[in-house]
């Protein structure tokens, strides 16, 4: 599956669009990672727990989002992004979006 952050595929032409496509998961931080979020943001620097489990969610989101794609029959997805947005004070959704097409190399 090629997936492209741009509206268009060099090298390619876009013979079909299926339309608008969706992976989406929403992740729990779990209390250890809470406490150490809290306790770093006294001092600064990364929180590499966190940043782990967004990473884990964005694959997540994509091998969904691929998914979708290819059951509507692509092979590819244009204008693919990502949204995250906060649930509650535990709870972090993540979305990627595009729009799922058949494309062929020119």
């Amino acid at each position: 599956m090629l997936i492209s952050t741009m509206n268009d595929l060099p090298g390619y032409e876009i013979d079909e669009v299926f339309g608008e496509v969706f992976g989406l998961t929403v992740r729990a931080r779990n209390i250890g990672s809470q406490i150490g979020a809290s306790l770093k943001s006294l001092i600064g620097g990364e929180l590499g727990g966190m940043t782990k489990m967004l990473a884990q969610g964005r694959e997540e989101a994509i091998s969904r989002l691929v998914e979708e794609a290819t059951a509507k029959g692509a092979n590819a997805i244009v204008a693919m992004r990502f949204d995250t947005s906060e649930l509650g004070t535990t709870w972090t959704e993540i979305c990627a979006y595009g729009t799922a097409v058949r494309a062929r190399q020119v």
